[in-house]
Protein backbone atom coordinates (compact mmCIF):
# COMPACT_ATOMS: atom_id res chain seq x y z
CA UNK A 1 0.00 0.00 0.00
CA UNK A 2 1.48 3.34 -1.06
CA UNK A 3 1.28 6.07 1.55
CA UNK A 4 2.21 9.68 0.77
CA UNK A 5 4.95 10.59 3.22
CA UNK A 6 6.65 13.76 4.46
CA UNK A 7 10.32 13.22 5.36
CA UNK A 8 11.42 15.63 8.08
CA UNK A 9 15.17 16.12 8.39
CA UNK A 10 16.54 18.44 11.11
CA UNK A 11 19.90 19.92 10.15
CA UNK A 12 22.46 22.07 11.93
CA UNK A 13 25.70 22.88 10.06
CA UNK A 14 25.35 19.82 7.82
CA UNK A 15 26.35 21.43 4.50
CA UNK A 16 28.76 18.61 3.66
CA UNK A 17 26.13 15.89 3.85
CA UNK A 18 22.65 17.34 3.43
CA UNK A 19 22.67 17.51 -0.36
CA UNK A 20 23.51 13.83 -0.73
CA UNK A 21 20.97 12.83 1.93
CA UNK A 22 18.15 14.68 0.14
CA UNK A 23 19.16 13.29 -3.26
CA UNK A 24 19.24 9.72 -1.91
CA UNK A 25 15.74 9.96 -0.47
CA UNK A 26 14.42 11.55 -3.65
CA UNK A 27 15.88 8.73 -5.73
CA UNK A 28 14.47 6.00 -3.51
CA UNK A 29 11.00 7.58 -3.41
CA UNK A 30 10.85 8.64 -7.07
CA UNK A 31 7.75 6.45 -7.63
CA UNK A 32 6.21 7.32 -4.26
CA UNK A 33 4.29 10.51 -3.45
CA UNK A 34 6.43 12.42 -0.96
CA UNK A 35 7.98 15.67 0.16
CA UNK A 36 11.35 16.24 1.77
CA UNK A 37 11.32 18.94 4.41
CA UNK A 38 14.65 20.09 5.83
CA UNK A 39 14.55 22.24 8.98
CA UNK A 40 17.72 24.33 9.07
CA UNK A 41 18.22 24.97 12.78
CA UNK A 42 20.15 28.25 12.55
CA UNK A 43 23.11 26.82 10.63
CA UNK A 44 26.14 29.04 10.03
CA UNK A 45 27.15 27.25 6.82
CA UNK A 46 25.49 26.50 3.45
CA UNK A 47 23.06 23.88 4.76
CA UNK A 48 19.99 25.78 3.55
CA UNK A 49 21.20 26.47 0.01
CA UNK A 50 22.53 22.95 -0.53
CA UNK A 51 19.31 21.37 0.72
CA UNK A 52 17.27 23.55 -1.60
CA UNK A 53 19.57 22.80 -4.53
CA UNK A 54 19.04 19.09 -3.94
CA UNK A 55 15.26 19.54 -4.11
CA UNK A 56 14.12 19.86 -0.49
CA UNK A 57 11.69 22.34 0.95
CA UNK A 58 13.59 24.23 3.64
CA UNK A 59 12.31 25.95 6.77
CA UNK A 60 14.93 27.96 8.60
CA UNK A 61 15.19 28.82 12.29
CA UNK A 62 16.91 32.17 12.83
CA UNK A 63 18.65 30.76 15.91
CA UNK A 64 19.67 27.27 16.99
CA UNK A 65 16.68 25.90 18.93
CA UNK A 66 17.48 22.23 19.26
CA UNK A 67 16.83 18.85 17.66
CA UNK A 68 13.35 18.43 19.13
CA UNK A 69 12.31 21.98 18.25
CA UNK A 70 13.37 21.36 14.64
CA UNK A 71 11.30 18.19 14.49
CA UNK A 72 8.27 20.02 15.87
CA UNK A 73 8.63 22.71 13.20
CA UNK A 74 8.88 20.12 10.45
CA UNK A 75 6.02 17.98 11.69
CA UNK A 76 3.70 21.00 11.95
CA UNK A 77 4.60 22.08 8.41
CA UNK A 78 4.35 18.61 6.83
CA UNK A 79 1.51 18.25 4.32
CA UNK A 80 1.09 14.46 4.41
CA UNK A 81 -0.55 12.24 7.04
CA UNK A 82 2.52 10.03 7.45
CA UNK A 83 5.78 11.48 8.73
CA UNK A 84 9.24 9.95 8.42
CA UNK A 85 12.18 11.23 10.46
CA UNK A 86 15.78 10.92 9.32
CA UNK A 87 19.13 12.45 10.22
CA UNK A 88 20.98 14.95 8.05
CA UNK A 89 24.44 13.44 8.53
CA UNK A 90 24.06 10.45 6.20
CA UNK A 91 23.93 7.76 8.89
CA UNK A 92 20.56 6.44 7.71
CA UNK A 93 20.28 4.55 4.44
CA UNK A 94 17.45 5.80 2.25
CA UNK A 95 16.55 2.29 1.04
CA UNK A 96 15.56 1.33 4.58
CA UNK A 97 12.70 3.83 4.49
CA UNK A 98 10.86 1.62 2.02
CA UNK A 99 11.09 -1.24 4.51
CA UNK A 100 9.68 0.95 7.29
CA UNK A 101 6.79 2.08 5.09
CA UNK A 102 6.05 -1.49 3.99
CA UNK A 103 5.91 -2.64 7.62
CA UNK A 104 2.99 -0.27 8.23
CA UNK A 105 0.84 -2.70 6.23
CA UNK A 106 1.11 -5.10 9.17
CA UNK A 107 -1.05 -2.76 11.26
CA UNK A 108 1.58 -0.83 13.20
CA UNK A 109 0.92 2.74 14.32
CA UNK A 110 4.61 3.56 14.11
CA UNK A 111 7.64 1.71 12.76
CA UNK A 112 11.10 2.44 14.14
CA UNK A 113 14.47 1.57 12.62
CA UNK A 114 16.34 -0.40 15.30
CA UNK A 115 20.12 -0.21 14.87
CA UNK A 116 21.74 -3.64 14.77
CA UNK A 117 24.99 -4.44 16.66
CA UNK A 118 27.08 -3.81 13.54
CA UNK A 119 25.82 -0.25 13.13
CA UNK A 120 28.18 2.67 13.61
CA UNK A 121 27.82 4.14 17.10
CA UNK A 122 30.15 6.18 19.29
CA UNK A 123 31.71 3.90 21.91
CA UNK A 124 31.65 6.56 24.63
CA UNK A 125 27.87 6.87 24.27
CA UNK A 126 27.17 3.15 24.45
CA UNK A 127 27.03 2.72 28.28
CA UNK A 128 24.43 5.48 28.58
CA UNK A 129 22.39 4.09 25.69
CA UNK A 130 22.46 0.56 27.10
CA UNK A 131 21.26 1.77 30.51
CA UNK A 132 18.64 4.02 28.91
CA UNK A 133 17.36 1.06 26.89
CA UNK A 134 17.08 -1.10 30.01
CA UNK A 135 15.48 1.65 32.08
CA UNK A 136 12.94 2.44 29.35
CA UNK A 137 11.91 -1.21 29.27
CA UNK A 138 11.58 -1.22 33.05
CA UNK A 139 9.26 1.81 32.95
CA UNK A 140 6.91 0.56 30.25
CA UNK A 141 7.08 -3.19 31.02
CA UNK A 142 8.18 -3.95 27.46
CA UNK A 143 11.53 -4.35 25.77
CA UNK A 144 11.99 -1.57 23.21
CA UNK A 145 14.73 -2.42 20.75
CA UNK A 146 16.05 1.09 20.05
CA UNK A 147 14.15 3.65 22.09
CA UNK A 148 16.04 6.75 20.84
CA UNK A 149 16.39 5.89 17.16
CA UNK A 150 15.94 8.95 14.95
CA UNK A 151 14.74 6.93 11.94
CA UNK A 152 11.02 6.17 12.11
CA UNK A 153 7.57 6.58 10.52
CA UNK A 154 4.33 7.63 12.28
CA UNK A 155 1.10 9.53 11.77
CA UNK A 156 1.25 13.30 12.08
CA UNK A 157 -1.82 13.43 14.34
CA UNK A 158 -0.29 10.92 16.76
CA UNK A 159 2.85 13.00 17.17
CA UNK A 160 0.89 16.25 17.60
CA UNK A 161 -0.93 14.69 20.53
CA UNK A 162 2.36 14.43 22.44
CA UNK A 163 3.72 17.89 21.60
CA UNK A 164 2.93 19.33 25.07
CA UNK A 165 5.34 16.85 26.69
CA UNK A 166 7.94 16.48 23.93
CA UNK A 167 11.19 18.35 24.68
CA UNK A 168 13.05 20.66 22.32
CA UNK A 169 16.32 18.79 22.85
CA UNK A 170 17.79 15.47 21.77
CA UNK A 171 15.38 13.39 23.90
CA UNK A 172 12.42 14.11 21.59
CA UNK A 173 12.46 10.65 19.99
CA UNK A 174 12.91 8.78 23.27
CA UNK A 175 9.97 10.60 24.86
CA UNK A 176 7.76 9.99 21.82
CA UNK A 177 8.62 6.27 21.80
CA UNK A 178 7.85 5.84 25.50
CA UNK A 179 4.64 7.84 25.20
CA UNK A 180 3.34 5.62 22.42
CA UNK A 181 4.39 2.41 24.20
CA UNK A 182 2.79 3.59 27.44
CA UNK A 183 -0.47 4.38 25.61
CA UNK A 184 -0.55 0.95 23.94
CA UNK A 185 0.14 2.03 20.36
CA UNK A 186 1.32 -0.76 18.08
CA UNK A 187 5.06 -0.17 17.68
CA UNK A 188 7.03 -2.10 15.07
CA UNK A 189 10.82 -2.48 14.95
CA UNK A 190 12.76 -3.01 11.73
CA UNK A 191 16.49 -3.80 11.98
CA UNK A 192 18.68 -1.27 10.20
CA UNK A 193 22.41 -0.64 9.94
CA UNK A 194 23.69 2.91 10.27
CA UNK A 195 26.88 4.28 8.77
CA UNK A 196 29.53 6.68 10.06
CA UNK A 197 28.33 10.26 9.85
CA UNK A 198 29.47 12.44 6.97
CA UNK A 199 31.01 15.89 7.33
CA UNK A 200 32.21 17.33 10.62
CA UNK A 201 32.79 14.84 13.45
CA UNK A 202 30.30 14.70 16.28
CA UNK A 203 31.67 15.79 19.63
CA UNK A 204 31.23 13.24 22.41
CA UNK A 205 31.78 14.70 25.86
CA UNK A 206 30.82 14.46 29.51
CA UNK A 207 27.95 16.78 28.64
CA UNK A 208 26.34 13.93 26.66
CA UNK A 209 26.52 11.71 29.75
CA UNK A 210 24.98 14.43 31.93
CA UNK A 211 22.18 14.92 29.38
CA UNK A 212 21.52 11.18 29.39
CA UNK A 213 21.22 11.17 33.19
CA UNK A 214 18.78 14.10 33.04
CA UNK A 215 16.82 12.29 30.34
CA UNK A 216 16.54 9.15 32.47
CA UNK A 217 15.27 11.19 35.43
CA UNK A 218 12.85 13.09 33.20
CA UNK A 219 11.27 10.04 31.58
CA UNK A 220 10.95 8.35 34.95
CA UNK A 221 9.04 11.32 36.37
CA UNK A 222 6.92 11.65 33.26
CA UNK A 223 5.93 8.06 32.49
CA UNK A 224 6.05 5.95 35.65
CA UNK A 225 7.23 7.74 38.82
CA UNK A 226 6.02 4.93 41.08
CA UNK A 227 8.49 2.51 39.48
CA UNK A 228 11.25 4.70 40.91
CA UNK A 229 9.73 6.00 44.13
CA UNK A 230 8.26 2.72 45.40
CA UNK A 231 11.53 0.69 45.35
CA UNK A 232 13.44 3.55 47.02
CA UNK A 233 10.66 4.00 49.56
CA UNK A 234 10.50 0.28 50.29
CA UNK A 235 14.26 0.00 50.63
CA UNK A 236 14.53 2.85 53.15
CA UNK A 237 11.49 1.76 55.14
CA UNK A 238 12.67 -1.86 55.17
CA UNK A 239 16.19 -0.98 56.35
CA UNK A 240 14.76 1.32 59.03
CA UNK A 241 12.26 -1.31 60.19
CA UNK A 242 14.89 -4.07 60.42
CA UNK A 243 17.23 -1.72 62.29
CA UNK A 244 14.43 -0.82 64.71
CA UNK A 245 13.50 -4.47 65.37
CA UNK A 246 17.15 -5.48 65.82
CA UNK A 247 17.83 -2.64 68.26
CA UNK A 248 14.53 -3.27 70.08
CA UNK A 249 15.62 -6.80 70.99
CA UNK A 250 19.13 -5.66 71.93
CA UNK A 251 18.46 -2.49 73.93
CA UNK A 252 14.66 -2.31 74.11
CA UNK A 253 14.46 1.03 72.29
CA UNK A 254 14.06 2.30 68.73
CA UNK A 255 17.01 4.47 67.64
CA UNK A 256 16.51 7.83 65.94
CA UNK A 257 18.22 6.56 62.79
CA UNK A 258 15.61 3.85 62.33
CA UNK A 259 12.75 6.32 62.80
CA UNK A 260 14.36 8.69 60.30
CA UNK A 261 14.71 6.00 57.62
CA UNK A 262 11.16 4.74 58.07
CA UNK A 263 9.78 8.28 57.97
CA UNK A 264 11.82 9.01 54.84
CA UNK A 265 10.44 5.86 53.22
CA UNK A 266 6.87 6.92 53.95
CA UNK A 267 7.45 10.48 52.68
CA UNK A 268 9.08 9.26 49.47
CA UNK A 269 6.09 6.97 48.85
CA UNK A 270 3.70 9.92 49.31
CA UNK A 271 5.79 12.08 46.96
CA UNK A 272 5.71 9.21 44.46
CA UNK A 273 1.92 9.10 44.56
CA UNK A 274 1.75 12.85 43.98
CA UNK A 275 4.28 12.64 41.13
CA UNK A 276 2.27 9.85 39.52
CA UNK A 277 -0.89 11.96 39.59
CA UNK A 278 0.92 14.96 38.08
CA UNK A 279 2.46 12.75 35.38
CA UNK A 280 -0.95 11.30 34.55
CA UNK A 281 -2.42 14.78 34.16
CA UNK A 282 0.50 15.93 31.97
CA UNK A 283 0.09 12.90 29.69
CA UNK A 284 -3.63 13.63 29.40
CA UNK A 285 -4.93 10.76 31.45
Amino acid sequence: MSRPVSIVIPAYNEAESIGGVVENFRAVLRDHEHEILVVDDGSRDDTKSRAEAAGARVIRHHANRGYGASLKTGIRAAKHEWIALADADGQHQADDLLRLLAALDEGYDTVIGARDPHSFQYALRMPGKVFLQWFAGYLVAEKPRDVNSGFRVFRKEDALRYFPILPNGFSFTTTLTLGMLKDAYEVGWIPIQTQARQGRPSNVSLRDGFQTILLIIRIAMLFNPLKVFVPVSGFLFGIGFCYAVWNLFREWNIPDGAETMMTAGILIFVFGMLADQVASIRRGG
